[in-house]
């Protein structure tokens, strides 16, 4: 179980987060569609991504655990012992990811972030 760098996570980042915006930002333009014609309640726009945000990384990671970005660069989720992370562990992934400081936690938890730390998960070459 080799854990990957930081280079690796950040395009993974990169790869998901462009990906999020675009799946964010299409859901907000069919939204808005039904805001204006059948009356919705508006939301703000970034609802959106943080909506898709949580979805794309829960389902992704607990069925398949891995992102788009985690296939590019052939890595995955898993727990402490190399096993694939629980049902509980990607959900705790994914909320602690709508934290917009999560990214900033890898100087001060050994190349982890936040969302790592918290659900006792790794990223680690596939």
């Amino acid at each position: 179980m080799k854990v990957v760098g930081t280079g690796t996570r950040v395009l993974n980042f990169l790869i998901d987060t462009l990906l999020i915006f675009i799946i964010g930002y299409a859901f907000s333009k069919w939204y808005n569609f039904h805001v204006l014609y059948w009356g919705y309640t508006p939301l703000p726009p970034y609802s959106f991504f943080f909506i898709s945000l949580f979805v794309y990384y829960f389902v992704f990671e607990a069925i398949w655990s891995r992102t788009p970005g985690k296939w590019l660069s052939i890595s995955k989720v898993v727990d402490k012992n190399g096993r694939r992370a629980s049902f509980i562990q990607v959900l705790v992934r994914s909320l602690v990811r709508l934290v917009v400081i999560d990214m900033f936690f890898i100087p001060f938890l050994s190349g982890r972030t936040l969302h790592d730390y918290l659900s006792n998960t790794y990223v680690v070459e596939a």
